[in-house]
């Protein structure tokens, strides 16, 4: 990839897609991790006397709604950065567009959300030619959007010289380890609602690793198409052939698969319902399960001892509603806990998890893109990274 090393900055203005996508409550910012996270790139841009346009998205909006805009987040980045402005244009309009000429060396502008624009996830190349005109340097340094071959990451790539930031360096390099000669033993913690959403992942990596634990509600598609009473879980009925397939598959490769022994348990996902812990093979009806138990929580940190390479994607139960945020707080202390081992963390529980915890700092990387990371240790590659090539 052509990387900031490859480009001269002076006196440039340089278009610079950033990710984000942060969560807001009452118009201010929840959790500036993904600001910060793009601040060495910006910084290294500035220090070179260049003027930057950013561009991000923010949720999922129909159309331009003033509920994700991105007025707030410019107010969170001048804290850690002088002269930023929020211009509040479309960024593919003219008004965009006379707004950023008159950036001074220095200066950083941030654009409306980019999916405000009809074109923008259909990576229309009018927009994107008209994104082009707003830089003379295009950097992308949104990881977390490297997957969406969209017009403010691969489209305009294709029409500027295009570079990678620090942040999208530095997460390629970390996930790259994971699937090139990992020091063994290698382990992964997969979790979350759907085996779906983490067949390419399991299917890429079981070659690679020695043992997988498997927590959250997709647990019980693997208990229930081992025969197992699982209640009113959460199961994908159409994934039991495939989840069979998996273990098969695990077993002839000699992957030790740890599925949960208990389960803490409720009749709805609800905070301050009656909970009830049972074995994980024997749920009764009506109850549901939603958070590894504490046998699980003890059988995960053993498990997962004497590792060198972990990777976690996913919670072990519904994390946003306590109690049943427990798991997969255990399992982060546990991963944290490990002498010598590289961890990577991915996804937004779990990293959410890491930063509740303050365990960032004892961890080898957390990935700022949950389902960036999941398709990249799935395909080795991603649209964002190849226009880069």
């Amino acid at each position: 990839m052509r990387t900031l090393k490859d480009l001269d900055a002076r006196g440039k203005r340089v278009l610079v897609r950033v990710d984000y996508n942060v969560p807001l409550k009452d118009g201010v910012v929840g959790d500036e991790t993904r600001i910060q996270e793009s601040l060495p790139t910006l910084r290294h841009l500035l220090s070179q006397e260049a003027s930057l346009v950013l561009l991000s998205h923010l949720g999922r909006p129909k159309g331009p709604d003033p509920k994700y805009s991105l007025a707030p987040v410019a107010e969170a980045l001048g804290k850690y950065l002088p002269r930023v402005r929020f211009l509040p244009h479309s960024p593919g309009s003219e008004e965009a567009l006379r707004a950023v000429e008159g950036l001074a060396p220095g200066e950083v502008a941030l654009l409306e959300n980019v999916r405000f624009e009809p074109g923008e996830e259909k990576d229309d190349p009018e927009l994107a030619s008209r994104y082009a005109r707003l830089g003379e340097a295009f950097v992308l340094d949104a990881f977390g959007s490297a997957h969406r071959a969209h017009a403010s990451v691969v489209g305009v790539a294709r029409l500027l010289p295009a570079y990678a930031g620090f942040l999208l360096e530095k997460e390629v390099k970390a996930l790259s380890r994971l699937l090139h000669a990992p020091e063994r033993p290698y382990a992964v913690v997969l979790g979350g609602a759907k085996v779906s959403d983490k067949i390419g992942v399991m299917e890429n990596l079981l070659p690679r690793i020695d043992r997988l634990l498997i927590g959250g509600a997709m647990a019980f598609t693997f208990l229930k198409a081992l025969g197992k009473e699982v209640g009113k879980s959460l199961v994908e009925e159409d994934r039991l052939e495939l989840a069979r397939d998996l273990l098969r598959r695990a077993e002839e490769l000699g992957v030790e698969v740890h599925l949960p022994l208990d389960v803490v348990a409720a009749e709805r996902p609800e905070p301050g319902v009656e909970t009830r812990i049972f074995p994980a093979e024997a749920i009764p009806i009506p109850y549901m399960g939603l958070d590894i138990g504490p046998k699980t929580q003890e059988a995960f940190a053993k498990a997962l001892e004497g590792a060198k390479t972990v990777f976690w994607n996913g919670p072990m139960g519904v994390f946003e509603v306590p109690p049943f945020d427990e798991g997969t707080l255990a399992v982060g202390r546990a991963i944290a806990a490990l002498e010598g081992a590289f961890t990577v963390v991915g996804g937004g529980d779990s990293v959410a998890a890491v930063n509740r915890l303050g365990l960032k700092d004892r961890l080898g990387h957390v990935s700022t893109g949950g389902g960036a990371s999941l398709e990249y240790l799935e395909k080795g590659t991603l649209p964002g990274l190849e226009v880069l090539q």
